[in-house]
């Protein structure tokens, strides 16, 4: 028997177990380039053991409803994901308990999982499914996978 999860807006509070939400609310922490452009400064930490590089990932698109049959954790870094579109992505995490949420995100909003944080993998529902990451590039392995018993089913409340 599969179990449904209900996608939920995502923001700040609701996500703040997992990770930062990377976005431009707000007013710019400073104005720089001769006023011209606005810095919103620090608005995730990059923590990880070993050298930190920036990857492109391009990935196929989903859909929804999406089944959810795995998670991944990286235990030795964060990993930020940047959509290089004003495109909105669902965001998949769990706790501790291997609970699932889901989120989505706002157009052109990024996402900065903490290190060791449970998550899905990445799943772009709306073109071109494009994004730069930063995260830990050193050899070694970083990656956890649970695979779930029971998948889990992704869908908007209706």
């Amino acid at each position: 028997m599969i179990r449904d999860i209900s996608i939920s807006p995502l923001s700040a509070e609701s996500f703040a177990p997992y990770g930062d939400v990377l976005n431009c609310d707000g007013d710019p922490d400073k104005m720089i380039n001769a006023g011209l452009c606005g810095r919103f400064h620090d608005r995730a930490q990059v923590d990880c053991d070993g050298r930190v590089g920036i990857s492109l990932f391009r990935s196929a698109l989903l859909q929804l409803p999406y089944t959810l049959d795995m998670v991944e954790r990286h235990p030795l870094g964060s990993q930020a994901f940047i959509p290089m579109s004003m495109d909105a992505f669902l965001v998949i995490v769990a706790d501790a308990d291997l609970q699932p949420k889901a989120f989505i995100t706002a157009p052109g909003e990024g996402i900065n999982f903490h290190r060791g944080v449970w998550h899905g993998v990445l799943t772009p529902l709306f073109g071109p499914g494009l994004f730069a990451v930063i995260d830990r590039v050193s050899d070694g392995p970083n990656l956890e996978e649970h695979y779930f018993t029971t998948p889990y089913r992704v869908v908007f409340d209706e």
